[in-house]
């Protein structure tokens, strides 16, 4: 599965309705309308919704087909791999506390699910490599750190309201 940066993959994208995802994948795997939903489709997709029902944000797990950015293999593979490959093709990493998010609006991340061994058999039982576990795929904006303002005036708004 080809990732569309900022926008999503070919079956959802980004400010899509609720319906208009649901017409194309079918429904959930769990019944009502949660934030989050996880669709058997294949790579599962888990899509975020905003309050006003449309997506937020497009997530593919590894299994199944993997994800591909520029013919970039992005799931299932060492993490410092994909970030080497992708500096080479000029995209930056930003490093986060569980993976890397890069400017054209995605980013790859590890919850340490799976051990270097999965992909090295050789590899020891405390090998820090991680294994990318997943994409995650939404304007650059949503995965960039808030200020400091942006913080502060959050705070302030939680406080104001009713």
């Amino acid at each position: 599965m080809e990732i569309l940066p900022g926008e999503g993959v070919a079956s959802v994208k980004v400010g899509e309705s609720r319906d208009v995802v649901e017409s194309r994948v079918g429904p959930p795997v769990h019944p009502g309308r949660h934030s989050r939903a996880v669709y058997d489709t294949d790579p599962m997709l888990v899509i975020t919704y905003r309050e006003d029902e449309t997506v937020e944000l497009v997530e593919i797990g590894y299994g199944g087909p993997e994800v591909f950015f520029e013919g970039v293999q992005l799931t299932y593979r060492f993490m410092d791999d994909v970030v080497a490959e992708l500096a080479a093709l000029g995209h930056r990493a930003e490093p986060f506390d569980v993976g890397f998010a890069f400017e054209p609006g995605f980013a790859i991340f590890s919850m340490s699910s799976l051990s270097a061994s999965e992909l090295d058999p050789a590899a020891s039982v405390d090998d820090p490599r991680r294994v990318v576990e997943g994409v995650s795929v939404a304007p650059f904006d949503y995965f960039r750190e808030p200020t400091e303002e942006e913080i502060e005036a959050y705070i302030r708004a939680r406080e104001e309201s009713p």
